[in-house]
Protein backbone atom coordinates (compact mmCIF):
# COMPACT_ATOMS: atom_id res chain seq x y z
CA UNK A 1 0.00 0.00 0.00
CA UNK A 2 1.63 3.40 -1.04
CA UNK A 3 2.34 6.06 1.79
CA UNK A 4 -0.93 8.10 0.14
CA UNK A 5 -3.48 5.46 0.21
CA UNK A 6 -1.92 4.38 3.98
CA UNK A 7 -2.29 7.79 4.94
CA UNK A 8 -5.66 8.06 4.26
CA UNK A 9 -6.70 5.19 5.81
CA UNK A 10 -4.82 6.26 8.58
CA UNK A 11 -6.90 9.00 8.68
CA UNK A 12 -10.19 7.55 8.53
CA UNK A 13 -9.95 5.19 11.81
CA UNK A 14 -8.07 5.17 14.74
CA UNK A 15 -7.38 2.44 17.70
CA UNK A 16 -7.60 2.25 20.99
CA UNK A 17 -5.29 3.98 23.71
CA UNK A 18 -3.50 0.74 24.71
CA UNK A 19 -1.07 -0.78 22.37
CA UNK A 20 -1.64 -4.04 23.71
CA UNK A 21 -4.96 -4.11 21.80
CA UNK A 22 -4.68 -5.14 17.82
CA UNK A 23 -9.01 -4.59 16.85
CA UNK A 24 -10.56 -1.62 15.20
CA UNK A 25 -12.60 0.95 16.42
CA UNK A 26 -15.07 3.15 14.79
CA UNK A 27 -14.04 5.78 12.48
CA UNK A 28 -13.36 9.48 13.80
CA UNK A 29 -13.10 12.50 11.75
CA UNK A 30 -9.92 14.45 12.18
CA UNK A 31 -11.88 17.14 14.73
CA UNK A 32 -12.72 13.92 17.33
CA UNK A 33 -8.76 13.18 16.66
CA UNK A 34 -7.67 17.01 18.03
CA UNK A 35 -10.58 16.63 20.78
CA UNK A 36 -9.25 13.22 22.03
CA UNK A 37 -5.78 13.82 22.45
CA UNK A 38 -6.91 16.85 24.31
CA UNK A 39 -9.52 15.60 26.97
CA UNK A 40 -7.39 15.55 29.87
CA UNK A 41 -3.83 15.20 30.40
CA UNK A 42 -3.94 11.30 31.68
CA UNK A 43 -4.92 10.98 28.48
CA UNK A 44 -3.38 8.25 26.55
CA UNK A 45 -2.88 9.60 22.62
CA UNK A 46 -5.00 6.93 20.44
CA UNK A 47 -3.27 5.01 18.65
CA UNK A 48 -3.45 5.09 14.56
CA UNK A 49 -4.61 2.01 13.06
CA UNK A 50 -2.64 -0.81 11.62
CA UNK A 51 -3.72 -3.49 9.05
CA UNK A 52 -1.23 -6.40 10.26
CA UNK A 53 -1.65 -8.98 12.90
CA UNK A 54 1.72 -10.59 14.01
CA UNK A 55 2.02 -14.42 14.91
CA UNK A 56 1.68 -15.03 18.09
CA UNK A 57 4.93 -15.49 20.11
CA UNK A 58 6.05 -18.77 21.14
CA UNK A 59 10.33 -18.37 21.67
CA UNK A 60 12.03 -18.01 24.73
CA UNK A 61 10.42 -16.88 27.93
CA UNK A 62 11.41 -13.40 28.74
CA UNK A 63 13.29 -14.01 32.16
CA UNK A 64 15.53 -17.13 29.93
CA UNK A 65 16.56 -14.04 27.29
CA UNK A 66 17.58 -11.98 30.22
CA UNK A 67 19.78 -14.92 31.53
CA UNK A 68 21.31 -15.93 28.29
CA UNK A 69 22.08 -12.17 27.82
CA UNK A 70 23.89 -11.73 30.55
CA UNK A 71 25.64 -14.94 30.37
CA UNK A 72 26.57 -14.96 26.95
CA UNK A 73 26.65 -11.45 24.80
CA UNK A 74 28.69 -8.30 25.32
CA UNK A 75 28.64 -6.78 28.87
CA UNK A 76 28.28 -2.96 27.43
CA UNK A 77 25.08 -1.84 27.90
CA UNK A 78 23.09 -0.60 24.91
CA UNK A 79 19.36 -1.55 25.30
CA UNK A 80 16.88 0.82 25.92
CA UNK A 81 14.94 1.19 28.87
CA UNK A 82 14.44 -0.07 32.78
CA UNK A 83 13.25 -3.44 31.33
CA UNK A 84 14.50 -4.22 27.64
CA UNK A 85 11.72 -4.58 25.09
CA UNK A 86 11.85 -8.36 23.47
CA UNK A 87 10.70 -7.16 20.18
CA UNK A 88 9.19 -10.22 17.68
CA UNK A 89 7.54 -8.95 14.60
CA UNK A 90 7.76 -5.90 12.58
CA UNK A 91 5.51 -4.52 9.95
CA UNK A 92 6.51 -1.06 8.07
CA UNK A 93 6.58 2.14 10.58
CA UNK A 94 5.15 -0.94 13.46
CA UNK A 95 7.14 -3.11 15.95
CA UNK A 96 5.73 -5.50 18.26
CA UNK A 97 7.30 -7.38 21.24
CA UNK A 98 6.63 -10.55 22.79
CA UNK A 99 3.80 -10.02 24.90
CA UNK A 100 2.24 -8.68 21.75
CA UNK A 101 2.35 -4.80 22.75
CA UNK A 102 2.49 -2.56 19.35
CA UNK A 103 4.79 0.70 18.61
CA UNK A 104 5.26 3.19 16.15
CA UNK A 105 8.89 2.69 15.10
CA UNK A 106 10.41 6.36 15.26
CA UNK A 107 13.93 4.85 15.59
CA UNK A 108 14.21 2.64 12.64
CA UNK A 109 16.62 0.43 14.39
CA UNK A 110 19.56 3.70 14.51
CA UNK A 111 17.94 5.28 11.32
CA UNK A 112 18.57 2.04 9.27
CA UNK A 113 14.98 1.08 8.48
CA UNK A 114 14.41 3.19 5.13
CA UNK A 115 11.12 1.88 3.51
CA UNK A 116 9.92 -0.13 5.93
CA UNK A 117 10.34 -3.36 8.26
CA UNK A 118 9.84 -6.29 6.28
CA UNK A 119 8.39 -4.04 3.40
CA UNK A 120 6.28 -6.79 0.87
CA UNK A 121 8.61 -5.95 -2.11
CA UNK A 122 12.04 -6.19 -0.22
CA UNK A 123 10.88 -9.00 1.25
CA UNK A 124 9.76 -10.49 -2.15
CA UNK A 125 13.49 -10.01 -3.58
CA UNK A 126 15.30 -11.03 -0.92
CA UNK A 127 13.07 -14.18 -1.03
CA UNK A 128 13.74 -14.51 -4.54
CA UNK A 129 17.66 -14.08 -4.47
CA UNK A 130 17.85 -16.90 -1.20
CA UNK A 131 16.55 -18.98 -3.43
CA UNK A 132 18.73 -18.54 -6.45
CA UNK A 133 22.32 -17.53 -5.14
CA UNK A 134 23.36 -16.49 -1.75
CA UNK A 135 27.18 -15.92 -1.67
CA UNK A 136 29.67 -15.97 -4.22
CA UNK A 137 32.67 -13.45 -3.40
CA UNK A 138 34.23 -10.74 -5.69
CA UNK A 139 36.34 -13.87 -7.41
CA UNK A 140 33.48 -14.10 -9.96
CA UNK A 141 30.74 -11.88 -11.08
CA UNK A 142 27.35 -11.80 -10.57
CA UNK A 143 24.39 -10.08 -11.94
CA UNK A 144 23.05 -8.83 -9.12
CA UNK A 145 25.70 -6.73 -7.86
CA UNK A 146 25.98 -5.40 -11.56
CA UNK A 147 22.40 -4.01 -11.70
CA UNK A 148 22.94 -2.38 -8.33
CA UNK A 149 26.13 -0.66 -9.29
CA UNK A 150 24.78 0.89 -12.67
CA UNK A 151 21.31 1.78 -10.45
CA UNK A 152 23.53 3.38 -7.63
CA UNK A 153 25.78 5.17 -9.63
CA UNK A 154 23.14 7.23 -11.83
CA UNK A 155 21.64 8.61 -8.17
CA UNK A 156 24.98 10.11 -7.69
CA UNK A 157 26.72 13.12 -9.72
CA UNK A 158 29.56 12.94 -11.65
CA UNK A 159 32.84 12.13 -11.24
CA UNK A 160 31.11 9.88 -8.45
CA UNK A 161 31.00 6.68 -10.21
CA UNK A 162 33.36 4.20 -8.49
CA UNK A 163 31.08 1.70 -6.30
CA UNK A 164 32.85 -0.50 -3.25
CA UNK A 165 30.62 -2.68 -1.60
CA UNK A 166 31.18 -3.40 2.10
CA UNK A 167 29.41 -4.35 5.14
CA UNK A 168 28.96 -1.72 7.80
CA UNK A 169 28.95 2.53 8.20
CA UNK A 170 32.13 1.71 10.34
CA UNK A 171 33.98 -0.43 7.31
CA UNK A 172 32.95 2.01 4.90
CA UNK A 173 34.89 4.91 6.76
CA UNK A 174 37.71 2.58 7.45
CA UNK A 175 38.09 2.14 3.69
CA UNK A 176 37.38 6.04 3.05
CA UNK A 177 40.33 7.33 5.35
CA UNK A 178 42.24 4.74 3.46
CA UNK A 179 41.41 5.95 0.07
CA UNK A 180 41.80 9.82 1.22
CA UNK A 181 45.20 8.78 2.47
CA UNK A 182 46.42 6.62 -0.32
CA UNK A 183 45.71 9.70 -2.63
CA UNK A 184 47.07 12.46 -0.63
CA UNK A 185 49.72 10.87 0.18
CA UNK A 186 49.20 12.48 3.83
CA UNK A 187 48.16 10.92 7.03
CA UNK A 188 46.17 14.16 9.15
CA UNK A 189 42.28 13.71 8.79
CA UNK A 190 39.76 16.15 10.82
CA UNK A 191 36.44 15.78 11.86
CA UNK A 192 34.26 17.66 13.87
CA UNK A 193 33.66 17.21 18.01
CA UNK A 194 30.73 15.44 18.63
CA UNK A 195 31.19 13.26 14.84
CA UNK A 196 30.16 9.73 14.93
CA UNK A 197 31.93 7.88 12.29
CA UNK A 198 32.23 4.34 13.63
CA UNK A 199 33.20 1.99 16.06
CA UNK A 200 36.28 0.06 14.71
CA UNK A 201 40.01 0.72 15.77
CA UNK A 202 40.35 3.15 12.87
CA UNK A 203 37.51 5.22 12.35
CA UNK A 204 37.68 5.84 16.16
CA UNK A 205 40.34 8.40 15.96
CA UNK A 206 37.29 10.40 13.63
CA UNK A 207 34.60 9.26 16.41
CA UNK A 208 34.45 12.59 18.97
CA UNK A 209 32.18 11.78 21.48
CA UNK A 210 33.40 10.46 24.84
CA UNK A 211 31.11 7.21 25.36
CA UNK A 212 32.76 5.70 22.33
CA UNK A 213 36.62 6.90 23.42
CA UNK A 214 38.68 4.85 24.90
CA UNK A 215 42.11 4.70 26.42
CA UNK A 216 43.98 2.41 24.54
CA UNK A 217 46.34 3.62 21.59
CA UNK A 218 43.55 3.72 18.02
CA UNK A 219 42.80 6.24 15.23
CA UNK A 220 46.58 8.18 14.50
CA UNK A 221 46.44 10.71 12.53
CA UNK A 222 43.07 12.03 13.62
CA UNK A 223 42.73 15.79 15.01
CA UNK A 224 39.02 17.35 16.08
CA UNK A 225 37.73 20.70 15.39
CA UNK A 226 35.14 22.55 16.79
CA UNK A 227 31.36 21.61 15.63
CA UNK A 228 29.48 24.53 14.08
CA UNK A 229 26.70 24.18 16.55
CA UNK A 230 24.25 27.10 16.20
CA UNK A 231 22.33 25.97 19.20
CA UNK A 232 24.81 24.32 21.59
CA UNK A 233 27.98 26.23 20.66
CA UNK A 234 28.94 29.78 20.82
CA UNK A 235 27.59 31.88 18.19
CA UNK A 236 24.38 30.85 16.81
CA UNK A 237 21.23 32.83 15.62
CA UNK A 238 17.63 32.69 14.07
CA UNK A 239 18.57 32.52 10.04
CA UNK A 240 21.76 29.56 10.31
CA UNK A 241 20.13 26.00 9.59
CA UNK A 242 18.86 24.75 6.46
CA UNK A 243 15.77 24.17 8.39
CA UNK A 244 12.24 24.79 8.84
CA UNK A 245 12.80 25.72 12.45
CA UNK A 246 15.13 27.76 13.85
CA UNK A 247 16.90 28.55 17.33
CA UNK A 248 15.36 30.45 19.75
CA UNK A 249 18.72 32.60 19.98
CA UNK A 250 18.61 35.68 18.40
CA UNK A 251 20.80 37.56 15.80
CA UNK A 252 21.18 40.73 13.52
CA UNK A 253 21.91 39.06 10.45
CA UNK A 254 20.14 39.32 7.42
CA UNK A 255 18.78 35.97 5.87
CA UNK A 256 21.70 35.55 3.33
CA UNK A 257 24.51 36.45 5.64
CA UNK A 258 26.15 34.24 8.75
CA UNK A 259 28.04 35.85 11.23
CA UNK A 260 27.94 32.85 13.10
CA UNK A 261 29.32 30.84 9.95
CA UNK A 262 32.06 33.24 9.31
CA UNK A 263 32.81 33.00 13.09
CA UNK A 264 33.12 29.02 13.19
CA UNK A 265 34.91 29.09 9.45
CA UNK A 266 37.46 31.08 11.48
CA UNK A 267 38.17 28.00 14.34
CA UNK A 268 38.40 24.95 11.29
CA UNK A 269 41.07 27.67 10.05
CA UNK A 270 42.95 27.86 13.22
CA UNK A 271 42.60 23.84 14.12
CA UNK A 272 44.09 24.25 9.92
CA UNK A 273 46.63 26.39 11.82
CA UNK A 274 47.72 24.72 14.74
CA UNK A 275 47.01 20.96 14.65
CA UNK A 276 47.35 19.53 11.91
CA UNK A 277 50.58 19.41 9.42
CA UNK A 278 50.88 21.70 6.69
CA UNK A 279 49.09 18.71 4.05
CA UNK A 280 46.53 16.71 5.34
CA UNK A 281 45.06 13.44 3.87
CA UNK A 282 41.17 14.84 4.26
CA UNK A 283 38.25 15.76 6.08
CA UNK A 284 34.78 13.83 7.17
CA UNK A 285 31.97 15.37 7.84
CA UNK A 286 28.31 14.06 8.18
CA UNK A 287 25.55 16.72 6.28
CA UNK A 288 24.32 16.51 9.77
CA UNK A 289 25.54 14.87 12.66
CA UNK A 290 23.57 11.45 13.98
CA UNK A 291 24.86 10.36 17.44
CA UNK A 292 25.36 13.73 18.53
CA UNK A 293 21.35 14.47 18.05
CA UNK A 294 20.98 15.49 14.40
CA UNK A 295 23.21 18.67 15.25
CA UNK A 296 23.01 21.15 11.79
CA UNK A 297 25.45 23.44 11.04
CA UNK A 298 25.50 27.30 9.43
CA UNK A 299 24.14 27.34 5.65
CA UNK A 300 27.26 27.69 3.66
CA UNK A 301 29.92 26.41 6.38
CA UNK A 302 30.64 23.07 4.85
CA UNK A 303 31.19 25.00 1.14
CA UNK A 304 33.87 27.03 2.34
CA UNK A 305 35.09 24.29 4.75
CA UNK A 306 35.67 21.82 1.85
CA UNK A 307 37.96 24.49 -0.09
CA UNK A 308 39.57 25.13 3.16
CA UNK A 309 40.18 21.09 2.87
CA UNK A 310 41.23 21.03 -1.00
CA UNK A 311 43.77 23.74 -0.52
CA UNK A 312 45.90 21.67 1.74
CA UNK A 313 45.77 18.55 -0.32
CA UNK A 314 43.03 16.59 1.27
CA UNK A 315 39.97 15.35 -0.03
CA UNK A 316 36.45 15.74 1.32
CA UNK A 317 34.33 12.87 2.81
CA UNK A 318 30.67 12.83 2.77
CA UNK A 319 29.42 10.56 5.96
CA UNK A 320 25.76 9.74 4.32
CA UNK A 321 25.27 6.95 6.88
CA UNK A 322 22.48 8.27 8.30
CA UNK A 323 21.44 11.16 5.88
CA UNK A 324 21.21 9.46 2.81
CA UNK A 325 18.49 7.79 0.46
CA UNK A 326 16.21 10.67 0.39
CA UNK A 327 15.70 10.73 4.16
CA UNK A 328 16.33 14.63 4.33
CA UNK A 329 13.33 15.23 2.12
CA UNK A 330 14.73 18.19 -0.19
CA UNK A 331 17.76 16.08 -1.46
CA UNK A 332 18.93 12.53 -2.07
CA UNK A 333 21.63 12.95 -0.38
CA UNK A 334 22.71 15.16 2.66
CA UNK A 335 25.98 16.73 0.90
CA UNK A 336 23.45 17.95 -1.85
CA UNK A 337 21.46 20.21 0.97
CA UNK A 338 24.96 22.42 1.41
CA UNK A 339 25.38 22.75 -2.16
CA UNK A 340 29.01 21.11 -2.11
CA UNK A 341 30.72 18.24 -3.95
CA UNK A 342 32.37 15.54 -2.19
CA UNK A 343 35.51 13.52 -3.40
CA UNK A 344 34.33 10.92 -1.29
CA UNK A 345 30.92 9.40 -0.16
CA UNK A 346 30.19 6.61 2.02
CA UNK A 347 26.81 5.03 2.96
CA UNK A 348 24.82 2.31 4.69
CA UNK A 349 22.19 1.86 6.84
CA UNK A 350 19.24 2.54 4.73
CA UNK A 351 20.76 1.16 1.89
CA UNK A 352 19.56 -1.71 2.61
CA UNK A 353 16.66 -1.13 5.06
CA UNK A 354 18.14 -3.16 7.81
CA UNK A 355 20.23 -5.74 5.98
CA UNK A 356 23.67 -5.52 6.23
CA UNK A 357 25.52 -3.24 3.40
CA UNK A 358 27.56 -0.59 3.19
CA UNK A 359 29.11 1.54 0.10
CA UNK A 360 31.90 3.81 -0.19
CA UNK A 361 31.59 5.94 -3.44
CA UNK A 362 34.28 7.94 -5.00
CA UNK A 363 36.53 9.44 -8.81
CA UNK A 364 38.15 7.05 -11.15
CA UNK A 365 41.32 9.13 -9.82
CA UNK A 366 41.07 8.54 -5.98
CA UNK A 367 40.15 4.56 -6.71
CA UNK A 368 42.97 4.21 -8.82
CA UNK A 369 45.34 6.04 -6.29
CA UNK A 370 43.83 3.07 -3.71
CA UNK A 371 44.65 0.22 -6.37
CA UNK A 372 47.82 0.92 -6.55
CA UNK A 373 48.50 1.43 -2.56
CA UNK A 374 46.67 -1.97 -1.38
CA UNK A 375 44.99 -4.99 -3.17
CA UNK A 376 41.19 -3.84 -1.68
CA UNK A 377 39.48 -7.33 -0.92
CA UNK A 378 36.35 -8.49 0.56
CA UNK A 379 34.50 -11.32 0.98
CA UNK A 380 31.33 -10.36 1.81
CA UNK A 381 31.01 -6.80 0.23
CA UNK A 382 28.52 -6.77 -2.67
CA UNK A 383 27.22 -10.52 -2.14
CA UNK A 384 24.36 -11.16 -4.35
CA UNK A 385 21.63 -10.96 -1.27
CA UNK A 386 22.88 -7.44 -0.35
CA UNK A 387 22.63 -6.37 -4.00
CA UNK A 388 19.44 -7.71 -5.09
CA UNK A 389 17.65 -6.21 -1.16
CA UNK A 390 19.72 -3.10 -2.21
CA UNK A 391 18.11 -2.82 -5.69
CA UNK A 392 14.34 -3.70 -4.21
CA UNK A 393 15.07 -0.17 -1.83
CA UNK A 394 15.78 1.86 -4.35
CA UNK A 395 12.84 0.75 -6.14
CA UNK A 396 10.64 1.07 -3.51
CA UNK A 397 11.91 5.09 -2.38
CA UNK A 398 11.18 5.40 -6.57
CA UNK A 399 7.73 4.16 -6.76
CA UNK A 400 6.41 4.77 -3.53
CA UNK A 401 7.98 8.63 -3.30
CA UNK A 402 9.80 8.15 -0.01
CA UNK A 403 11.66 11.23 -0.63
CA UNK A 404 8.92 13.14 -1.00
CA UNK A 405 6.78 11.83 1.69
CA UNK A 406 9.94 12.41 3.97
CA UNK A 407 10.00 15.95 2.86
CA UNK A 408 6.17 17.02 3.65
CA UNK A 409 5.50 14.36 6.57
CA UNK A 410 8.87 15.67 8.21
CA UNK A 411 8.28 19.47 7.72
CA UNK A 412 4.63 19.06 8.89
CA UNK A 413 5.71 17.44 12.18
CA UNK A 414 9.13 19.65 12.61
CA UNK A 415 6.88 22.78 12.72
CA UNK A 416 3.86 20.48 15.18
CA UNK A 417 6.99 19.61 17.29
CA UNK A 418 8.26 23.48 17.05
CA UNK A 419 4.90 24.50 19.09
CA UNK A 420 5.95 22.05 21.93
CA UNK A 421 9.44 23.90 22.60
CA UNK A 422 7.46 27.22 22.56
CA UNK A 423 5.21 25.80 25.27
CA UNK A 424 7.85 24.11 27.55
CA UNK A 425 10.61 25.06 28.96
CA UNK A 426 12.72 22.21 28.68
CA UNK A 427 12.80 21.87 25.33
CA UNK A 428 15.40 23.79 24.21
CA UNK A 429 15.60 23.11 20.72
CA UNK A 430 13.62 21.39 17.60
CA UNK A 431 15.74 20.76 14.80
CA UNK A 432 16.42 18.93 10.94
CA UNK A 433 15.30 18.14 8.00
CA UNK A 434 13.33 15.82 6.49
CA UNK A 435 12.33 12.76 9.36
CA UNK A 436 15.48 13.28 10.68
CA UNK A 437 14.48 15.00 13.86
CA UNK A 438 16.14 16.41 16.97
CA UNK A 439 14.35 17.47 20.35
CA UNK A 440 17.45 18.44 23.00
CA UNK A 441 16.46 18.50 26.43
CA UNK A 442 17.46 21.78 28.61
CA UNK A 443 16.94 22.45 32.42
CA UNK A 444 15.76 26.08 30.81
CA UNK A 445 15.91 27.52 27.60
CA UNK A 446 18.26 31.04 29.20
CA UNK A 447 21.11 28.62 30.40
CA UNK A 448 20.71 25.54 28.19
CA UNK A 449 22.09 23.23 30.43
CA UNK A 450 21.27 19.65 29.76
CA UNK A 451 18.16 18.35 31.18
CA UNK A 452 19.92 15.27 33.47
CA UNK A 453 19.75 12.25 32.16
CA UNK A 454 17.77 10.73 34.60
CA UNK A 455 14.79 13.09 34.13
CA UNK A 456 15.12 12.66 30.24
CA UNK A 457 15.05 8.86 30.80
CA UNK A 458 11.80 8.80 32.44
CA UNK A 459 10.40 10.87 29.24
CA UNK A 460 11.78 8.09 27.20
CA UNK A 461 10.32 5.70 29.14
CA UNK A 462 6.82 7.21 28.98
CA UNK A 463 6.69 7.49 25.25
CA UNK A 464 7.50 3.98 25.20
CA UNK A 465 4.87 3.17 27.65
CA UNK A 466 2.24 5.11 25.52
CA UNK A 467 3.32 3.37 22.18
CA UNK A 468 5.90 5.47 20.56
CA UNK A 469 9.69 4.47 20.61
CA UNK A 470 12.00 7.23 20.06
CA UNK A 471 16.05 7.22 20.02
CA UNK A 472 18.71 9.22 22.19
CA UNK A 473 21.56 11.50 21.34
CA UNK A 474 24.02 14.04 22.18
CA UNK A 475 27.22 14.54 24.12
CA UNK A 476 25.21 13.99 27.27
CA UNK A 477 22.52 11.64 25.82
CA UNK A 478 19.76 14.63 26.39
CA UNK A 479 18.88 14.71 22.65
CA UNK A 480 15.41 12.67 21.25
CA UNK A 481 16.40 11.44 17.95
CA UNK A 482 13.42 11.01 15.74
CA UNK A 483 14.37 9.18 12.42
CA UNK A 484 10.97 7.12 11.13
CA UNK A 485 11.05 4.58 8.32
CA UNK A 486 10.21 7.02 5.27
CA UNK A 487 6.89 5.38 5.10
CA UNK A 488 5.11 7.37 7.77
CA UNK A 489 2.10 9.52 7.46
CA UNK A 490 0.79 12.39 8.77
CA UNK A 491 -1.90 11.00 11.62
CA UNK A 492 1.00 8.71 12.80
CA UNK A 493 3.00 12.14 13.04
CA UNK A 494 0.26 13.73 15.27
CA UNK A 495 0.05 10.56 17.30
CA UNK A 496 3.85 10.86 17.93
CA UNK A 497 3.45 14.48 18.96
CA UNK A 498 0.52 13.96 20.88
CA UNK A 499 2.71 11.40 22.88
CA UNK A 500 5.79 13.62 23.44
CA UNK A 501 3.25 15.81 24.86
CA UNK A 502 1.86 14.08 27.26
CA UNK A 503 5.39 12.88 28.49
CA UNK A 504 6.19 16.43 28.67
CA UNK A 505 3.10 17.09 30.74
CA UNK A 506 3.61 14.00 33.22
CA UNK A 507 7.56 15.55 33.82
CA UNK A 508 6.39 18.49 34.33
CA UNK A 509 4.02 17.38 36.98
CA UNK A 510 7.25 15.33 38.61
CA UNK A 511 9.22 18.56 38.61
CA UNK A 512 6.44 20.31 41.12
CA UNK A 513 5.63 17.84 43.15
Amino acid sequence: MSPVWRQAWAALCLETSSPRILKRCPSLSRASWSSVTKLGVHTKPRMPPCDFSPERYQSLAYNHVLEIHRQHLSPVVTAYFQKPLLLHQGHMEWLFDSEGNRYLDFFSGIATVSVGHCHPKVNAAAQKQLGCLWHTSSVFFHHPIHKYAEELSALLPEPLKVIFLVNSGSEANDLAMLMARAHSKNTDIISFRGAYHGGSPYTLGLTNIRTYKTELLSGIGCQSTMCPDVFRGPWGGSHCRDSPVQTIRKCSCAPDCCQAKDQYIEQFKDTLNTSVSSSIAGFFAEPIQGVNGFVQYPKGFLKEAFELVRERGGVCIADEVQTGFGRLGSHFWGFQTHEVLPDIVTMAKGIGNGFPMAAVVTTQEIAKSLAKCVFHFNTFGGNPMACAIGSAVLEVIKEERAQENSQEVGTYMLLKLAKLRDEFDVVGDVRGKGLMIGIEMVQDKMSRRPLPREEVNQIHEDCKDMGLLVGRGGIFSQTFRIVPPMCVTKPEADFAVEVFRSALIKHMERRAK
